[in-house]
């Protein structure tokens, strides 16, 4: 990330809403839910949110990861050990993006569940790692770290129950 210049911080924050944002509209297109025959004859908990909530949840928090990212570039201390922080934040991007394709794509609620929880603990990290550089940039990921903790769980509901 040091190859982007640090002149102006808003094209790259841009660049970062970008980055995440697309990466989702990505996964979303490859394995959507929307006219989905496997995953509309499922059975699922009454809990289980509409299915227009999840577009606009989801733009916010890649948005959210967007900034948070941006935030923790922003910071000049301890450049050297920023690539374990970007690499920690790029490997729960990539799972994040993984999950739809295994679960509505590859029809795999089980394995879904397996990368769900691989997910978790890869934001918990990325988090963690981003507090020493921005403690905002790691509360930007409490939205994030919320709502797939919520979706574990119902992931794991529509495993059980369609088993």
């Amino acid at each position: 990330m040091h190859l982007i210049q640090k002149k102006s911080p808003v094209p790259t924050l841009f660049l970062f809403i970008f980055l995440c944002e697309g990466i989702g509209f990505a996964s979303g297109y490859m394995a959507s839910a929307i006219n989905n025959d496997w995953f509309d004859k499922l059975i699922k908990p009454s809990w289980n949110p509409p299915a227009y909530l999840f577009g606009p949840v989801w733009t916010i928090l890649y948005l959210l990861m967007g900034i948070s990212l941006w935030l923790v570039w922003k910071n000049k201390s301890a450049e050297l050990y920023k690539g374990n922080v970007y690499l920690l934040f790029s490997i729960q991007l990539f799972l994040n993006f993984m999950w739809s394709i295994i679960f509505f794509k590859l029809e795999s609620p089980s394995f879904a569940f397996f990368d769900i929880v691989l997910l978790l603990i890869s934001i918990g990290l990325t988090m963690k790692s981003f507090s020493y550089y921005s403690k905002l940039a790691a509360w930007l990921l409490l939205p994030y770290i919320s709502w797939v903790s919520f979706a574990t769980i119902l992931n794991y509901t529509i495993w059980d129950l369609n088993k």
